[in-house]
């Protein structure tokens, strides 16, 4: 079962991510016994913050169903409080066994943070307060000297991976535990594959040294 451990979790999503890209996927519990069976309560084996892009539908890149995930979204994946507070409560209440930070290539929300840098192009609205909070990792990138989209993409999915951990003390002691991990994975939109960029917590499956992408610590 996915719930076993972070490692096995991380390991369904990422077959059902290959199952996904080869074209083969099998589309589970998605029928009306898991419909009803799901009425009761919920039992998700994993958390997904991801961005609210809408070519990034976990249950169906990750081939999952219902009842499978725990997704919250938001634009370039951002953290607030209600984000922190929902993830807190997949991990403590639902008992979910691993947190992922879904990030992807072509992130509007990195591009316009970005601009905002580079070019002093400034957002309205409540727009400006995302681009804000994905600043801090762009002025990153640039001080470790990364210019490449695919690198600073890679820097935003770190960032907010060690921001999740450094605001919750929940979750960082559920990591150091072993209980739970959190790992960022990038997505390709073009491809459809996803791939660690860095975990925290013991993740070491098969799957992830298969190919799809080493965790990095």
């Amino acid at each position: 079962m996915p719930r076993t451990s972070p490692a096995v979790a991380l390991d369904a999503l990422l077959a059902g991510n290959t199952r996904f890209v080869s074209g083969v996927p099998l589309h589970p519990n998605q029928d009306a016994a898991r419909r009803t069976e799901l009425a009761p309560g919920q039992d998700p084996f994993a958390v997904i913050l991801g961005c609210s892009d809408s070519r990034l539908a976990a249950e169906i890149i990750f081939d999952q169903g219902l009842g499978d995930l725990f997704v919250v979204r938001t634009a370039g994946h951002v953290l607030g409080t209600e984000v922190l507070g929902s993830v807190e409560y997949a991990t403590s209440v639902l008992g979910a066994r691993l947190v992922v930070v879904l990030g992807h290539d072509s992130c509007g929300a990195v591009a316009a943070a970005r601009a905002a840098v580079e070019d002093g192009f400034s957002a309205g609205g409540f727009v400006r307060d995302v681009v804000e909070r994905v600043t801090p990792s762009i002025l990153a990138a640039r001080a470790a000297g990364l210019t490449a989209d695919g690198d600073i993409i890679d820097e935003h999915i770190r960032h907010t991976v060690d921001l999740i951990l450094e605001r919750s003390r929940l979750l960082s002691e559920q990591v150091a535990s072993g209980e739970v991990a959190v790992v960022g994975l990038g997505y390709a939109l073009s491809v459809g594959n996803a791939r660690v960029v860095t975990a925290r917590g013991d993740v070491r499956t098969d799957t992830a040294a298969a190919g799809t992408g080493p965790a990095a610590a």
